[in-house]
């Protein structure tokens, strides 16, 4: 057996919180040998992130760790800047769960993937550029030259974690850490990333250490898995092995935790809560003289859909395929042409004077909640801030209990209010997101992959729960996911977009089981392979 190419030893993490200091690791050990796979699982909030982000020297301000990780014999816990920097991004590098926090919004992601790339390798400008757009190539980012020019916003979310991928793999470094890397993208991309991502580590030699909560992801992928739970190793073994006869309970219960039951499809003669007739999005690509005739791209193109009280319609599709465009023409965040109504009041030209005041009734819980959560407020702001706006008479107090309660539906301890979004894990802030949409009690809420980044366990608790508050308030879902396991156990109703159309449309059964289109059947085999 070859001798690791890194070496963890009694790694601990500590945060110092508002209620003093909060261990998030507890002292692992772990070896990463050269051309193998460690994957890293457990639930949100086990300490799989925070472990790398220590070897890696990006813990938050309030954070810090002790004990060695030692690269080549190198201890990076401690090392300084300046020879930290020698490693990371050339020798280990990092993909994030969130790239849309991790990409500079001021900057195209070519000059993002350039700088780098000249910095580590020492080239010039027009070679970077060609290298990467190459990469961008590479990971499947559709015409990787014209994308280049493109910001960060102006791409969907699963080509956003392209393009981190891309970043990443660009210098062919010798440790790739991924944290969640196919959260954000649907299956049969995400296929395609984990079989370019094991090309290369087999090209290159290269070691990955693969964070995630996707145990159908690890086994195509790990040669060997650790579980955590509470910032402990609980169990570490060869990927078959741990999968065949797993000894943790923790393990065991990880493996076979699934959203369950099925949604009963509404009554014809429920409400409409929300529709939308022949809705069309297009968005202007500039490149014509003096702005005028530039290119048109139409992401949603006549696409309808109605939505019932107490109904949940499942939308999927690739990424990039219009689902989350066609979520916001819906609720009047971006220009379209087509009929919407919302609660039977035509609300097609409203500006955004005439939406305010129906906003509490739309509520919306983002893809990548960090990106959408202030830093500068603390969990309990956060969640009340809808009730300042839409409920301004109500005292201090009474938003401090309807803040409790909304953090007690979601599964979250209301002592937490006053800690802040970075103290918390990509599961946690998620919930965060969900309790600042529901505690408005609004009549449509538009779930845009609100599970991508949860563990299975978590999953099946968020899936409840969301029934739970549709059962008892009557709610309606826009439900938007590439995770169709998730959308069986969700929805009664599933759309399947590609390209901005509507392809396909139909119950659960009909849609997964007895897929009409070339297109479907393609998702539902890369989805339950």
């Amino acid at each position: 057996m070859s001798e690791p190419i890194l070496s963890i030893r009694d790694l601990r993490v500590t945060f110092d919180t508002i209620d003093g200091p909060s261990e998030a690791v507890k002292g692992i050990a772990l070896d990463v040998r050269p051309g193998e796979t460690l994957a890293v699982v457990g639930e949100s909030g086990s300490g799989k992130s925070q472990t790398m982000m220590a070897v890696m020297g990006l813990l938050a301000a309030n954070g810090r760790a002790s004990g060695t990780a030692s690269y080549r014999g190198t201890n990076l816990i401690g090392l300084p800047k300046a020879q930290l920097n020698k490693v990371r991004g050339r020798k280990i590098t990092m993909i994030f769960q969130e790239p849309m926090t991790s990409l500079d919004p001021l900057y195209p992601i070519g000059s993002q993937l350039i700088e780098p790339i000249m910095q580590h390798q020492g080239i010039g400008r027009a070679e970077a550029h060609a290298r990467a757009v190459e990469m961008l190539g590479l990971v499947k980012v559709p015409e990787p030259e014209r994308r280049m020019k493109a910001y960060p916003h102006e791409l969907s979310g699963g080509q956003r974690q392209r393009v981190m991928i891309a970043m990443a793999l660009a210098n062919e470094p010798d440790i790739l850490i991924a944290d969640e890397p196919t959260t954000a993208l649907d299956v049969t991309i995400q296929a395609e990333i984990l079989e370019l991502m094991a090309g290369l580590q087999k090209r290159l030699g290269m070691a990955m250490i693969f964070i995630t909560h996707d145990l159908n992801v690890v086994r195509r992928i790990a040669t060997r898995v650790a579980v955590m739970r509470h910032g402990e190793v609980v169990e570490e073994a060869p990927t078959a092995e741990l999968f065949a006869n797993p000894k943790a309970a923790y393990t065991r219960e990880l493996i076979h935790a699934e959203p369950e039951g099925r949604k009963a499809p509404v009554a014809p003669s429920a409400p409409v809560v929300l529709s939308g007739q022949r809705i069309v999005v297009d968005f202007d690509l500039g490149g014509g003289f003096l702005g005028f005739g530039g290119r048109m791209f139409r992401a949603v193109d006549q696409v309808s859909v109605t939505l019932q009280q107490g109904q949940t319609i499942g939308i999927v599709g690739e990424s990039g395929s219009g689902k989350s465009t066609l979520a916001r023409a819906l609720l009047r965040l971006l220009p379209s042409t087509g009929a919407i109504r919302l609660e039977g009041r035509d609300i097609t030209g409203f500006d955004v004077a005439q939406m305010r005041p129906l906003r509490r009734e739309v509520q919306i819980v983002m893809q990548d909640p960090f990106g959408s959560l202030s830093p500068r407020m603390n969990v309990g702001q956060i969640i009340t801030e809808g009730l300042l706006v839409h409920e301004p008479s109500i005292t201090s107090a009474e938003r401090e209990r309807r803040a409790a309660q909304a953090m007690v539906e979601v599964g979250l301890d209301p002592s937490l209010r006053n800690r802040y979004p970075h103290e918390f894990s990509g599961g946690q802030r998620q919930r965060i997101a969900i309790a600042r949409a529901i505690i408005l009690k609004p009549k449509v809420v538009v779930l845009d992959e609100p599970t991508s980044a949860l563990d299975r366990q978590v999953q099946k608790q968020i899936v409840e729960l969301l029934r739970d508050l549709q059962r008892t308030h009557g709610l309606s879902y826009l439900f938007i996911s590439h995770d169709l396991a998730v959308v069986r156990a969700m929805a009664d109703h599933i759309l399947v977009m590609k390209d901005g159309k509507l392809v396909e449309e139909g119950s659960p059964d009909e849609v997964m089981d007895a897929p009409r289109e070339a297109y479907t059947r393609r998702l539902m085999a890369a989805a339950f392979a």
